[in-house]
C-alpha cells in the first residue's frame, strides 16, 4: 500500500499536512511535524517516497500504557537515511515528535487532535514494505502565522 502524505501549512513549530491512503479518495487524516528546515534531526524528512518497516520501537518500549503496549512490537517506521527512528506515531503538538510523523483526526495551528484514534484507524492497514510519499516542504503563499 502507499500513503501519500501532502504538506500544507508551515509554521516557525510545526509542518501540517493531509494523510491519504492509495485507493481512497477523502483525506484519511491530518498529519504534524517539526518545522521544514534542512532536513536533518530536529527537522521534518525531505520530500520523498520512503519505505515504512513495522519494527520494534526503543521508545515505545519504555511505556507502561497498555494501549502503548499494544503496538511497540510492530511501529510504522519511515526509513529515511542517514536519519533512523523515524515514525508514524500518536501524538498532538510538536513536544510530542523528535523528527516522526504525527497522525491525527483533527487540526489546528500546531496540533493535531484524535490522535490515539487516527493512529488505531491507519495501523491495521499498514505493512513492512508499504511506501510513504511526502510531497511539499517549502512553505508557500498558504501559511498559516506564526502568532494567533
Amino acid at each position: 500500500m502507499k500513503l501519500t502524505l501532502q504538506r500544507l501549512f508551515f509554521t516557525q513549530r510545526s509542518t501540517c499536512g493531509e494523510l491519504f491512503v492509495e485507493g481512497q479518495i477523502q483525506r484519511f487524516c491530518y498529519t504534524l511535524e517539526l518545522p521544514v528546515k534542512d532536513g536533518l534531526p530536529g527537522s521534518a524528512i525531505p520530500p520523498g517516497e520512503y519505505k515504512i518497516e513495522l519494527t520494534p520501537s526503543p521508545k515505545f518500549h519504555l511505556s507502561s500504557d497498555p494501549w502503548v503496549e499494544r503496538y511497540a512490537d510492530a511501529m510504522p517506521h519511515v526509513i529515511c537515511p542517514p536519519r533512523s527512528l523515524i515514525m508514524i506515531h500518536w501524538g498532538n503538538g510538536p513536544e510530542n515528535t523528535e523528527g516522526c510523523i504525527l497522525v491525527g483526526m483533527t487540526h489546528d495551528l500546531d496540533d493535531v487532535g484524535g490522535s490515539r484514534v487516527a493512529f488505531e484507524k491507519l495501523y491495521p492497514l499498514l505493512s513492512d514494505g508499504d511506501t510513504i510519499d511526502v510531497q511539499g516542504g517549502q512553505p508557500h503563499a498558504a501559511e498559516w502565522p506564526n502568532e494567533l
